[in-house]
């Protein structure tokens, strides 16, 4: 479940930003630290980093739970125009003794979208526009700060490419041991009974989120945010 928390968002429809608003920024390099909680108990941290070397640009989501279970998660893109073009996706995941693996490569040119999940190869149709579980986030922030979302954003998985949906709820404040912030609230809407993702998006952090949480049943997941180095409004 460390995994669902790094999950980047998707929002439904054309969002108006009344109530919340912020100057508007070019995509650039931040780190962000993030308490990670179980079930109400701290136990764990994450962190976000987002690098630049010329037009590549590399975003990572880093979760530990002390003890139990860790996750990194590495995103490797191009940004044109404001539309990000996926490279590649990779992710490793450890709970206990058991050990996960997966990577994709977007090959644009051949129409091809190639992955492999532990031992399992899959390939499939490339399409246009579509994004991982990571820089999926990062291209909604973009849109964000045009004040337009897309309807669908579309993100590739171990065997298909998915739509991912996310609707508004409103604006809330939200406080955190860095400091108190406006924020958008979005949440994923799950097919399954008794699920829940909610994300706070702070403006003023060019729409970083600044709270995550993951309700599965009788079981709860979080991140705060601890700190922030990176643009701010």
């Amino acid at each position: 479940m460390i995994k669902k928390l790094g999950l980047s968002l998707a929002i439904t429809t054309t969002i108006a930003i009344g109530g919340v608003s912020s100057q508007s920024f070019a995509m650039s390099p931040f780190q962000a630290d993030y308490q990670f909680s179980y079930n109400g108990k701290n136990i764990g941290s994450a962190t976000r980093t987002l690098a630049k070397s010329g037009n590549n640009w590399s975003y990572a989501f880093v979760a530990k739970a002390v003890g139990l279970a860790s996750a990194t998660e590495t995103s490797k893109f191009t940004l044109n125009n404001g539309q990000i073009s996926s490279t590649s996706f990779s992710r490793t995941s450890q709970v206990l003794v058991h050990n996960n693996t997966m990577n994709i490569n977007f090959n644009s040119e051949e129409n091809l979208i190639n992955t492999q999940k532990d031992d399992e190869a899959y390939s499939f149709s490339w399409k246009v526009g579509v994004l991982d579980e990571l820089n999926v986030e990062l291209q909604l922030r973009e849109d964000l700060k045009k004040g337009i979302l897309k309807s669908n954003y579309y993100l590739a998985d171990a065997k298909e490419i998915e739509a991912r949906k996310f609707v508004k709820q409103g604006n809330e404040k939200v406080t955190t041991s860095y400091g108190t912030f406006d924020t958008m609230k979005v949440v994923l809407k799950h097919d399954k009974p008794g699920r829940e993702t909610i994300f706070w998006l702070a403006p003023k952090l060019d729409y970083l989120p600044v709270k995550v949480t993951h309700v599965d049943k009788k079981t709860s997941y979080g991140l705060l945010l601890t700190s922030y180095k990176g643009q701010t409004s």
